[in-house]
This record gives structure tokens, C-alpha cells and sequence, in this order.
């Protein structure tokens, strides 16, 4: 069955190679963050609304659709590419003032959205 990809143009492909080209698309993105350690969660999140912890859920949730057993911890070493306690230790800093303001800002105005 082909599956129309929407852009600017669209793109008829099978769900097979719409599937294989979202794979390569996470992979990549997962291999990039780990190049960019530098790169915090929270800065993440205040810029894109999303982190590695958002993805490995996705991830997870993904893996219990196909009933595929996943739990967070796994979910997270694959996306972390170690395990998470080792990335918080090695990688993560704490949140500065500014960022923490920056978050309650948005999370504040994602609340006042859904009323």
C-alpha cells in the first residue's frame, strides 16, 4: 500500500520505506544528542517542548504497541546510549535560575492554553 508523505511536495512511498526512513530520522537524532552532551534537557525542553526523556517514553510507548517488553530504564539507556544514572552523573548540571524561569514560564503557558 502507498502512503502519501506531505511537504511541499508530496511523496508516495510504502509504509515500509515511510517506516525505514522514520527509524533512520530517530537514529540519527538519538546520535546526535549523544555527540551534544553539552546540550541539557531543560534547554531541551524550553526550546523544542520536548527531551531525551520525552523520546525514550516514545519510545517505550512505541515498543509496548508491538508488544515489544520495554521499561523506562531500557527506553532510556537506548536513547541515552548508557544508562541514564550514568548520563545524570557524567553529564547533566543543574538548573540555573534563568532556566528554571524559562520553563515555569512555558509550562505556565501551556496550562493557560488548555483552559
Amino acid at each position: 500500500m502507498e502512503v502519501v508523505y506531505f511537504g511541499f511536495n508530496e511523496i508516495l512511498m510504502n509504509q515500509q520505506t515511510q517506516t525505514e526512513l522514520e527509524a533512520a530520522a530517530f537514529r540519527s537524532l538519538v546520535k546526535h544528542l549523544d555527540k551534544r552532551k553539552d546540550v541539557q534537557n531543560i534547554d531541551l525542553m524550553i526550546l523544542a517542548g520536548f527531551c531525551r526523556n520525552c523520546m525514550s517514553k516514545w519510545l517505550m510507548a512505541a515498543a509496548n504497541e508491538k508488544d515489544v517488553a520495554m521499561d523506562y530504564d531500557q527506553a532510556r539507556e537506548h536513547v541515552y546510549c548508557m544508562p541514564y544514572s550514568e548520563w545524570k552523573k557524567n553529564h547533566q548540571l543543574p538548573a540555573t535560575e534563568a532556566q528554571m524561569t524559562a520553563f515555569s514560564a512555558i509550562e505556565k503557558a501551556k496550562k493557560t492554553a488548555e483552559i
